[in-house]
């Protein structure tokens, strides 16, 4: 169509149009100068506006509604500190590959580079954690980068992009023209693998004693669970899910062996250190999983599949490189594996069955007259069902519903894996109700995250997302304690949160309009679950008074080899080799 033919906008008019033509449903975001243009058109719009009480919760709920519903989220922030709010979201966005869209204000173009009010290079600040973003100076070209910018993150390996508005740009007009299509000429991912590739995969599959399936959180993204299940059901082949894959296999599954790495599974751990074949889909070898690098399993053959070819041989030597998306990928093998091929995997599984009944994932007894958070954890996971969307915060909690919660479906849970970071839990949790309205949301939250971005709990209330937290407060930041007991003589500096006297968590609740439970005995937990699955118009806060020493295991120290994994203080496990040998 001829410019002429379209309706002049300004730029603030047509940075609503162009997310609405993008498919954009809601706004998680905080109005300020440099983008209150843009919330004048956005009062006439459809798409939902939900006004955060911080910028980083609008990133968060941005994470939270694209990792649940596969769909892009978006949040937006004023000029400087509104954007900088939102750095540690996008941050995190990055490391997970989580599809966002962040639309700041900037100053006026004539403005950039004076130190002007409230001005910030946004751009440059977040430039070594965006997958690609934007500064737009006029408004004719607004359209075209937002189009550019919803197939950037949406494509390839996902990832967060920033679209960066000068306010001048807002303000001028400019014919509206929606791109029908984008040339992008450096940005072309590769999603179907190569057909030699696969074959040389197969084959190799096919000569493997002790393979072993190593996913990641690409498979999730793909949505390819049920090709890794068929791929599972053809080769009997076990698997391992990182933290960020739980649900792309059955956690129920025999088959399925956990979570492996630094606070894995022995079973997964183990695996990974003897198999003689590493089949890795949509997984990045993070130093979580492997431990010490140079002696991550050794006797391995890898097979490594991934969409961004960026990851393949960054940081282990790969024998069959695969470039593509997860879901064709395992497609392709499930087909061009030969079970009638395939070596006989008998003893190899029967190594595995015995470590998993062995070492077990378990809890120690209360010694403290307090709750265990794992039990509260394990039996929240058995009355809620799979169903249900799970979310984290980060710490002890975050190990312990990866292990204890019934991880069944894909997408449905989330969880901040590789920037780790604190807080994410309450509003990723609005996210995911806003994404999933008929689904319901439990956010798993230590006092410490919880403290981070209560306020999302307002949000909430006000906005009618009903969703439900239960905070595991053990007084203290559990994870920095549990090593400062085993590398630190029991120093406990700055670790103390004192929540057993500030703040009243049940009032600070209510404060917020929500529901609050206080749990301070196990035969209170039960009840306290069902009441909170029983209220559903407005969100519920749960407080399990538990153990403040409680540990995570079993647990690989930093630094170390998976070899070296324990499942108590002063225990390791026995591995038996001679079962399979």
């Amino acid at each position: 169509m001829e410019a002429n033919d379209n309706p002049v906008m300004t730029g603030a008019q047509a940075l609503i149009a162009s997310l609405e033509h993008a498919g954009v449903e809601v706004i998680f975001g905080v109005p300020g100068g440099a983008i209150l243009p843009v919330y004048d058109p956005l009062y006439d719009s459809k798409i939902r506006h939900i006004l955060v009480r911080h910028e980083q919760g609008a990133g968060h709920a941005a994470e939270g509604y694209a990792q649940t519903s596969g769909k892009v989220g978006v949040c937006m922030a004023t000029s400087g500190p509104g954007a900088t709010n939102l750095v540690t979201a996008i941050a995190d966005a990055f490391l997970d590959s989580v599809p966002i869209v962040a639309i700041t204000g900037q100053v006026a173009s004539t403005s950039i580079g004076t130190d002007a009010f409230q001005e910030a290079d946004i751009r440059g600040i977040t430039f070594p954690i965006t997958k690609h973003n934007f500064l737009v100076t006029r408004a004719e070209d607004i359209p075209t980068a937002v189009k550019e910018a919803f197939h950037i993150a949406s494509t390839g390996r996902p990832g967060p992009v920033l679209v960066d508005v000068t306010k001048d740009a807002m303000l001028g007009t400019a014919p509206f023209v929606w791109p029908k299509q984008i040339e992008l000429p450096g940005y072309k991912p590769t999603t179907h693998p190569h057909v030699r590739q696969i074959k040389e995969a197969a084959k190799v599959i096919e000569d493997a004693d002790r393979p072993v399936l190593y996913i990641g959180g690409g498979v999730i993204k793909a949505k390819a669970a049920a090709e890794l299940a068929e791929l599972v059901e053809a080769t009997g082949i076990p698997v391992v899910q990182t933290l960020m894959a739980q649900g792309a296999f059955p956690s129920s599954h025999p088959l399925n062996l956990g979570m492996p790495g630094m606070h894995g599974t022995v079973a997964a751990v183990g695996a990974l250190q003897r198999a003689d074949l590493l089949i890795a889909i949509g997984t990045r070898f993070d130093d979580r999983v492997t431990g010490k690098l140079a002696s991550f399993a050794p006797n391995a053959k890898v097979i490594h599949a991934d969409v961004d070819p960026a990851e393949i041989g960054k940081n282990r030597f790969v024998d069959v490189p695969i470039v593509g998306d997860a879901k064709p990928v395992l497609a392709d093998l499930a087909k061009a594996v030969s079970p009638e091929k395939m070596r006989d995997l008998s003893g190899w599984i029967h190594y595995l069955e015995g470590l998993k009944s062995r070492y077990p994932v378990g809890w120690e007894a209360d010694t403290q007259g307090k709750l265990s958070p794992q039990q509260v954890i394990k039996r929240l996971g058995e009355i809620v069902g799979p169903d249900a969307i799970y979310i984290t915060g980060v710490g002890q909690h975050q190990m312990w519903a990866t292990h204890f919660l019934p991880h069944e479906r894909a997408g449905r849970w989330a969880s901040s894996g590789g920037a780790g970071t604190m807080g994410f839990c309450v509003p990723a949790c609005m996210g995911a109700k806003v994404a999933n309205p008929d689904s319901v949301v439990w956010g798993i939250d230590g006092d410490g995250c919880f403290q981070m971005t209560n306020q999302e709990i307002t949000t909430c209330s006000l906005n009618d997302i009903p969703i439900k937290i239960a905070i595991m407060n053990n007084n203290v930041l559990g994870m920095v304690r549990q090593w400062q007991t085993l590398f630190y003589d029991q120093r406990y500096s700055a670790t103390n949160l004192f929540t057993d006297r500030l703040p009243d968590f049940p009032k600070l609740a209510e404060a917020m309009g929500a529901h609050a439970i206080r749990v301070t005995k196990p035969e209170e937990i039960d009840a306290a679950i069902n009441e909170a699955m029983s209220i559903n118009d407005r969100p519920v806060v749960i407080e399990f008074q538990v153990m403040k020493d409680a540990m995570v295991w079993p647990m690989v120290a930093a630094g170390t080899s998976n070899d070296e994994i324990k499942i108590a203080r002063d225990l390791a496990p026995q591995w038996n080799e001679e079962e399979w040998v």
